[in-house]
Formats: C-alpha cells, sequence, structure tokens
C-alpha cells in the first residue's frame, strides 16, 4: 500500500512538472490549467483519502493512467490538450481553402477542352526520354484481389477520410474523379493533378498518400485518352457503326486496317502527348471504359483487336518515341514511381504535398450537386439506425459466443446469428453505394435496399436480444428455454440515459434487478396533436448503465405505483382533462414560454419555436432562433432533381416544431411530411447573435472537421456542404453546434446561421443519369442537438487554420445520438427466470477520447462461419481543450491514447491482441502480440484480439 501511495505522490509530481511546463508554452491558455489543475487537486484529494480505486490504473514509472478510474468525472491529460493547438501547423504545398480563395469559377470557353484550355508541343520533347503509356480497361469499378490501388470515379466529390482510410487498409496510391472543373482546370495549369494527399491536422507526413486526379469531364472513353472527345470518342469500338452506341461529336471510329492505320495511330498519340503536359512525368495513364462495359465478348474482341493494332505500329517506329501497353491502374503506379525515382531522390519531391477537399462538385456551369446531400433522408436515417444496431449487435454476439463455448450452450453455436450478422454487414456495405445512401437509384432499386436494410435491421434486433440473455443469465444452461429480456446500452464510456418505454398500464413501477424502486416520469402517449391514449403511456427514468454493458430493470403493475406525473401547458390549444394527465390551455402566453434543467434554460416564442438559450452557470443568455424555410427551383431549363440543388433564390421562411432538453444540448425532433408538395425543399435554419462572418465547419464522413468559407463569388447551392454527423460556428466567446443523427446538406449563408435541408421533393430529371425526379418521399423523424459551449480562451488567428476539432462534449453527445439505448422488453415468467443484475465486460470505461467503433468477430477459414478472433477497431478522437468540461457528468478521462490490455476486460482473458491494417487484409512486417495499445490523436487502428 505504501509503495502504491508513493507511486502516485511521484507520479502527481511529475504531472505537476508537466503542467508549469505546460504554462510557459500556452500562458494564453488559462482555463485548460485551470481544468488540469482542477484534475491534479481531485487526485491528490483521492491520494489522500486512501488508493483503494487506484489498484491496478497506474503503468510503474510511466505517469500516466492507462484506464481512466471507475469513479472520476472528466479530467484531461495535459499532453491531450497540445495536439488540437499544435493540428495545422504544418504547411502543404496546396491547401484547398487557398485554392479556392484563389479560383475565379469564371468558367471560359477552353476549344476542343471545354472547360480547360488549348494545350501544345514540341513533337521532340519525348526524343531523349519516350512517352510510356498505359491504357486501363475497366467497367466502372473494378475489384482487385488484394488491391494496391483504390479507384474512385464516380463519388460526387471525394473526402480525405477516404484517402486515410485507404492508406490505413494498406493502400499506397488512389485515384480519383468527380472534382469541381474549375479546380481540375486550376490544377492542369500547375500541373498539381498528382500529389500526395496529407491530413489537414497531421503534424508530419504519415497520412500521406499518393493520388491521381483524371483531368478531364468524364470517366468515359470520349474523356479519358485525351483533351479532345471528338476525337477520343473515335477510339471507343464499342460505338463502331451498326452498334448500339455511337459519337455525340458526328464522327464515329473506324475500324483499324493497314490503309488507315499511321492516320489513326498518329491522331490517338497527339492525344496522349497532349495529356502527358497536364502532368509531371513521361507517364501516361489513359483509362478505356464506362458504366456497364466488357460485358459481351465482342466488346472485348473489337477493343483489344483494334487497339493491339495501333500499340504495335506506335511501338514499332521510333521516331514516335513511345511505349504503348494495356496494364492495370497498379502498373501506372509502379512506373510513375520508377520515373519520378529516377528523375529525383524521392518522388516527395517530385510532387507536391496536398491537404483539403473538393466538395462541393460541380461537373458543368453551376450545376453543383449539392441536392444528393440531402435525397431520401429517410434512409440516411435508416442507414444509422442499422449501423448503430450492426455494432451493438457485433459486439453482444462475440461476447456471448465466448461465453457460448465456455458453458456449450449448443443452441446459440449452432444458431444462424453469425450468417445474419455477416449478412447485415453485406447490406449496410451494399447501401454505402454512391448511388444508394446518395439517394440517387431508381424507385425500385431504393425499395430493394430498404427492404435489404430493413431485414437485416430485423435480425440484429433478434442477434442483440438472445446475445443479451445469455450475458444476462446468470445459470447460462437455461439459455435454451428463454428469449430475451434486458435494457441494453451500449457505449463507450459508462452513462445516465433516461430510458423511455410504452407501457399498458398507469400503475406501473420500475425496480433495479434487486427490487429497489427506480424514479419514473410517466407522460402521455398522443395518439393525434388533438388527443391522448387512454390505453398506453410512456414511463421514462434515469439508466445507470455500465460500460459497453447491460443493465436490468423490472417493470410492475402494482397499485403502489406512484410515477411523477407530467404537466402540459398548451398554448392556443384546447385539450380537456383526460385520464390521468392534467391539461393546462392557455390562450395566450403572458411570459415567455421556457423549458430549462439544470445546466441551460430555452426561452420560445409565440410560435413555439425556440429564441433564446441562458446558460445557468453564468446566467449570460445568446439569441438562438429556430426557423423552418423552404426553397423552390430555378425556373431554367436545368432544375433541381436527385443530384442538383438549383434553387429559384434564397428561402422562404415558413413557422412550425419540437424539442427538449437533455443534459447541456438541445433534442430537436421535426417529423419532416412534403409528400403533397412540388418542387420543394425544407430546411430548417438557426440563427444566432454569433459573429461567425463567412466561415463555418461540417464534419466528414463523422471522423474529422473541415473549416468552410461560404463566397458570395459562387452561387447559392455552391455554399451548401455535407454534414455527416455536425456542423458548427463560432466566435471569440461562443461555439454553436449542430449534431445531427443523419447525413444531411448544411450551410451558413448569413454570418450567425447554420440552415440544414431536411428532405426535397423534385418533380424532374436533372439529366445525370437517374431518369426521374424524387417523388417517393416518406414521413421522416430528422433528429439533431443543438450545443452551446463557451469559448474559455479564443485566438482568432488560430481560426484561421484550416483546421478544428470538436471539444469533448462534442464529441459524446454526438455519441449518445448516434450509438443510443436500447430498450428490450420482454413478458417474463415471474420469478422463474434468474437474472445477473448487469453485464459489465469492462475493468473501466475506455479513455473519454477513445471510441470503440467495433468489435467484429472475424469469419473462418474453413466453413464460413465464426471463428475465435475478432477485429477490435479503435478511434482515438482528436479535442479541442479550450471550452470548459467542468459539470459535464462525463465519467471518463484521457489517458494519452494508452491502454494496457491486461486491464481492459474484467469478464474475459485477452489470449492475443496483434495490430493489423484497418480491413485485416495485411499484417504489419513486425506484428506480434502486444501488452500495451498505444493511439495517436485521430488514428483508427485494428487489433486481430482472441478473448477466452
Amino acid at each position: 500500500m505504501g509503495k502504491v501511495f508513493c507511486c502516485i505522490l511521484g507520479q502527481l509530481s511529475m504531472l505537476q512538472e508537466k503542467i508549469d511546463h505546460l504554462e510557459r508554452l500556452l500562458a494564453e491558455n488559462n482555463e485548460i490549467i485551470s481544468n488540469i489543475r482542477d484534475s491534479v487537486i481531485n487526485l491528490s484529494e483521492s491520494v489522500e483519502d486512501g488508493t483503494k480505486n487506484s489498484k491496478g490504473n497506474f503503468s510503474h514509472g510511466a505517469g500516466s493512467p492507462l484506464l481512466p478510474s471507475k469513479h472520476s468525472s472528466l479530467s484531461v491529460d495535459p499532453g491531450d490538450c497540445l495536439f488540437a493547438s499544435q493540428s495545422g501547423s504544418q504547411s502543404s504545398d496546396v491547401q484547398m481553402l487557398d485554392v479556392y480563395s484563389l479560383i475565379p469559377f469564371d468558367n471560359p470557353d477552353g476549344g476542343v477542352w471545354k472547360q480547360g484550355f488549348d494545350i501544345t508541343y514540341n513533337p521532340d520533347e519525348w526524343d531523349t526520354q519516350p512517352l510510356q503509356v498505359f491504357v486501363v480497361p475497366h467497367s466502372h469499378n473494378d475489384p482487385g484481389v488484394k488491391p494496391r490501388s483504390g479507384w474512385a470515379i464516380d463519388p460526387f466529390g471525394h473526402s480525405p477520410t477516404m484517402a486515410y482510410l485507404l492508406k490505413r487498409a494498406g493502400f499506397s496510391h488512389m485515384l480519383i474523379q468527380r472534382v469541381h472543373y474549375a479546380v481540375k482546370k486550376h490544377f492542369a495549369l500547375h500541373k498539381t493533378l498528382e500529389f500526395f494527399w496529407r491530413q489537414n491536422w497531421d503534424l508530419g507526413s504519415v497520412t500521406d498518400i499518393f493520388c491521381h486526379m483524371m483531368p478531364f469531364y468524364s470517366y468515359d472513353i470520349p474523356h479519358t485518352c485525351g483533351p479532345d472527345p471528338k476525337i477520343c470518342c473515335q477510339f471507343d469500338f464499342k460505338r463502331l457503326p451498326g452498334g448500339r452506341y455511337g459519337c455525340p461529336w458526328g464522327v464515329p471510329p473506324e475500324t483499324i486496317y493497314p490503309g488507315n492505320l499511321q492516320n489513326r495511330a498518329e491522331m490517338l498519340l497527339d492525344q496522349y502527348r497532349k495529356k502527358s503536359k497536364l502532368f509531371r512525368t513521361r507517364v501516361v495513364l489513359a483509362p478505356l471504359g464506362d458504366d456497364f462495359r466488357y460485358t459481351e465478348r465482342t466488346e472485348w474482341d473489337h477493343q483489344f483487336k483494334n487497339y493491339q493494332l495501333l500499340f504495335d505500329y506506335m511501338n514499332s517506329h521510333s521516331q514516335y518515341n513511345v511505349k504503348v501497353q494495356f496494364g492495370t491502374l497498379s502498373d501506372y503506379f509502379d512506373a510513375l514511381e520508377k520515373e519520378a525515382s529516377a528523375n529525383s531522390r524521392n518522388s516527395q519531391s517530385t510532387f507536391p504535398v496536398l491537404s483539403g477537399d473538393f466538395f462541393t462538385y460541380a461537373d458543368r456551369d453551376d450545376h453543383y450537386w449539392s441536392g444528393y446531400f440531402t435525397s431520401r433522408p429517410f434512409y440516411k436515417r435508416m442507414d444509422r439506425i442499422l449501423e448503430s444496431h450492426l455494432r451493438a449487435a457485433e459486439i453482444l454476439y462475440y461476447f456471448a459466443l465466448k461465453q457460448a463455448k465456455q458453458y456449450k450452450i449448443n443452441k446459440f453455436l449452432s444458431s444462424s446469428h453469425y450468417v445474419m450478422l455477416t449478412e447485415a454487414r453485406r447490406n449496410l456495405g451494399l447501401f454505402q453505394h454512391h448511388d444508394a445512401i446518395t439517394g440517387t437509384a431508381k424507385d425500385w432499386v431504393v425499395v430493394d435496399y430498404g427492404t435489404r436494410l430493413f431485414h437485416s435491421l430485423m435480425n440484429l434486433k433478434k442477434i442483440i436480444g438472445h446475445s443479451a440473455l445469455l450475458l444476462i443469465l446468470k445459470d447460462k444452461r437455461l439459455y435454451d428455454s428463454y428469449s430475451s429480456d434486458t435494457f441494453l446500452e451500449m457505449v463507450k464510456q459508462a452513462r445516465s440515459s433516461v430510458v423511455s418505454v410504452w407501457v399498458s398500464s398507469s400503475a406501473a413501477q420500475v425496480s433495479s434487478a434487486s427490487g429497489k424502486p427506480v424514479e419514473i416520469q410517466m407522460s402521455a402517449v398522443w395518439d393525434t396533436a388533438n388527443s391522448v391514449s387512454q390505453t398506453a403511456y410512456e414511463i421514462s427514468f434515469l439508466a445507470e448503465m455500465p460500460p459497453m454493458g447491460l443493465k436490468v430493470y423490472k417493470i410492475l403493475e402494482t397499485s403502489s405505483s406512484s410515477p411523477h406525473l407530467a404537466k402540459y401547458d398548451l398554448y392556443n390549444g384546447n385539450i380537456a382533462n383526460e385520464g390521468i394527465f392534467n391539461m393546462n390551455n392557455i390562450k395566450s402566453a403572458q411570459e415567455a414560454i421556457t423549458l430549462e434543467n439544470s445546466f441551460i434554460k430555452l426561452r420560445f416564442g409565440q410560435s413555439g419555436l425556440m429564441e433564446e438559450m441562458i446558460n445557468k452557470g453564468d446566467g449570460k443568455s445568446l439569441e438562438v432562433r429556430v426557423q423552418f424555410s423552404w426553397y423552390g427551383t430555378t425556373s431554367k431549363k436545368d432544375k433541381s432533381g436527385a443530384y442538383l440543388f438549383l434553387p429559384d433564390g434564397e428561402a422562404k421562411v415558413r413557422t412550425d416544431a419540437g424539442s427538449r432538453v437533455e443534459g447541456q444540448s438541445v433534442e430537436i425532433s421535426n417529423i419532416v411530411d412534403i409528400r403533397k408538395e412540388h418542387n420543394y425543399e425544407i430546411a430548417m435554419r438557426i440563427s444566432s447573435s454569433i459573429n461567425s462572418q463567412n466561415r463555418f465547419y461540417t464534419d466528414l464522413n463523422g471522423y474529422q472537421i473541415q473549416p468552410r468559407l461560404t463566397m458570395s463569388k459562387l452561387p447559392l447551392q455552391a455554399n451548401v456542404y455535407p454534414m455527416t454527423t455536425m456542423a458548427y460556428i463560432q466566435d471569440a466567446e461562443h461555439r454553436l453546434s449542430l449534431l445531427s443523427a443523419q447525413s444531411l446538406g448544411v450551410s451558413s449563408l448569413k454570418s450567425g446561421q447554420i440552415e440544414v435541408i431536411m428532405d426535397r421533393r423534385l418533380m424532374q430529371d436533372d439529366n445525370r443519369g437517374l431518369e426521374q425526379g424524387v417523388h417517393d418521399n416518406k414521413i421522416t423523424a430528422n433528429l439533431f442537438r443543438i450545443l452551446l459551449e463557451k469559448r474559455s480562451v479564443a485566438n482568432m488567428e488560430e481560426d484561421q487554420k484550416a483546421v478544428s476539432h470538436p471539444s469533448l462534449l462534442s464529441h459524446i453527445t454526438s455519441s449518445f445520438l448516434n450509438h443510443p439505448v436500447f430498450p428490450m422488453t420482454e413478458k417474463v415468467p415471474v420469478p422463474t427466470l434468474q437474472l445477473l443484475a448487469e453485464f459489465s465486460p469492462l475493468m473501466s470505461p475506455l479513455p473519454c477520447d477513445i471510441h470503440l467503433v467495433n468489435l467484429r468477430t472475424i469469419q473462418s477459414k474453413v466453413d464460413g462461419q465464426h471463428s475465435s478472433e475478432a477485429a477490435l477497431i479503435l478511434h482515438r478522437k482528436g479535442f479541442d481543450c479550450r471550452f470548459s468540461g467542468r459539470g459535464a457528468g462525463l465519467q471518463c478521462s484521457t489517458t494519452r491514447g494508452k491502454i494496457l490490455v491486461q486491464k481492459l476486460f474484467s469478464k474475459f482473458t485477452v489470449v492475443s491482441i496483434i495490430p493489423s491494417s484497418l480491413s485485416l487484409m495485411h499484417s504489419p512486417l513486425d506484428a506480434r502480440n502486444i501488452s500495451e495499445i498505444n493511439l495517436s490523436p485521430m488514428e483508427i487502428s485494428t487489433f486481430r484480439i482472441h478473448l477466452r
């Protein structure tokens, strides 16, 4: 005991020294230092009170807790605050925010290359070093066995998150196509179409991946051999006269024969040479394909035989100084790398480093593809719900599988659960397609996607139920006799959550597994806007959940029930008292309508919409108005459709909505129904007094934050960006975040505003291949949270950086929104079923900044069933410390990304844990069993784990 006590005091001394050093480095960050000091004082007091809670939580000599104390509130390791303050200090050669500021977006006619410029060359340029051309046949997207190169020719804009994921999955190169035509022209002029793509937050070069951007309008054959589509189309031999396809430019291909061989070869070579002038090496990529190509033998024959004659002719005539061949994408990148290395000491000096993203995409004129950010939001929400259920099912299934093997529960081991899990993974994966989750598929295809998602959702609920039952049973052998019965929660940290369920009696009582009564609130279930159900009631209570675990509560009908009945003040309504609830009808509000909890107070206007948020900590208020608005579509020939957003000017304001306060955020649920509207897009606008000017922030893929600039030189639709999980605005004093439970389009068209488009109904096709409008709208529940945070230290110069991070509170609030409580209820024969009070698999909560992405059972190589291993996928989130975390109620700490493996699980023993590539396809050369997990900020890592 004495040694542990001395060790902890020694660590406190080291921590104090670090704080002193930080104070010298970060003199302006007084609030951060204050928070850290509070943490140290709290820790000192806990040591003086005794060391019983710290056993196993500290490594010897390291001075850093490897798992937070079970009972500690939020405390941040000072080292964890340095990352956000240093992020963005590394400069890239090309920063996309700067590129957008530079480009005039004037779109002059470029000649044969309409969106570019005239390309010239000297015929003797290749005398000393021949041109190398790789012609790569493709059919939109071709799979590889173990691919090394990414191929993304049809996603509508490109995110650096994809570059990061490919790099972590073991890819070395990638190719992209759909980038704004003005950006392509700018890059072509500066020969920056090939670059090392680096994450904005990377302090070094560890995230760099080599990227090739295709320079022209499309990925089809007319737009890939060179700048002139009229000529390139003549070398698509599927379009030979007599076939189903022709060339829109009026000149068809010719079958190659000795009489035209020289002329045709020189025409094609001229295009290859012109294309090469846009790049920094003598290696040229010429994709040869399109959607739905190479499905018939005749096309293979036509393309191969004609091209081979052209290749042989060019290669055999030395005056052309060219070597042309068929190849793969990786063949091209290998040759490129070889030449770059020969020309300089390393390829890093040949190619620039780029940071940023490629949204919002436009393929021509003012046709910005910002409509699909919102199209078919019902399915975007369904996707997120399936995702959270799949994660919960995966984690619980692996734990249950371990216990089923231990106790030889054959019914579980022989079940179809793993087959259903695999199918759910595939259905969710299928829906990530760039014409699925985007909402840009035909109606009948959408129905098929929806059916698959719903089928898997039902199966996952069964897997969660059966796994939970096995884990919560006292006597595992009774598994065969019962179906599931628990309240379930799947989160990385312990948390108190409000759980709501419907019951059939007003005499309901909730108790813990041990029989201890739990306080409940009983609310009305509304049949319509004006009538209350007499047969159903909603009960809500605070559930104390273990991290990644299960908790059992019992609901009984008893005459001794004494719930807190919800009281209703109904403004501008007239509903008589019905049943047990008191309905107070108020004709017109004399005083402000308010909602409040211990953290914040909200004030609403006469329309029922929020107008003001008041921080109860300091009593200061901020104007935060919620409004609803709508857009029509332009009167021009080209109108909004599934892909494009082409509005008829600024939004028109309308009124109506519902919100509630939970924790430090405001939850907003909007039931959107625009099924009877025509060419109509509905938005929620949040207006505040925050002086954000033209700068706002959106997330990319729920992984990182990208700063945005609203630009007056761009049309309205160009200033709309994708929001997967959050967007925020800020000034020197506040940050206002909108957290979302579904992907939607978002903008900040005026200072202090966030506007999110919630649904869109368009009656016409927008001529991008869908061949229909979007009018299969469904009633959709959009779910959000608004979080207002006080900035403790603001450096406005630092706000100009190309990187930003959410606060820890924002991260965790978003996690609550996207990974909610799963309550499961079942009638059970009492008292025969003996359940554990809870299932708590972790020794302590995971650190606040580490998210368990998944614990996914790995498939056996033998029979396609489960193996004994799982993929443990962890993400360490980057966060900004300049927000007060006091009173946040977070029962976790940060640990500089360190987790001691043997202190992770309480119910299981870790047999082995071995690092792997993100997708498990590759193992590092030095892969070995580890005893400590160590993650850098922002890092996502996969480990092969074997539990017993």
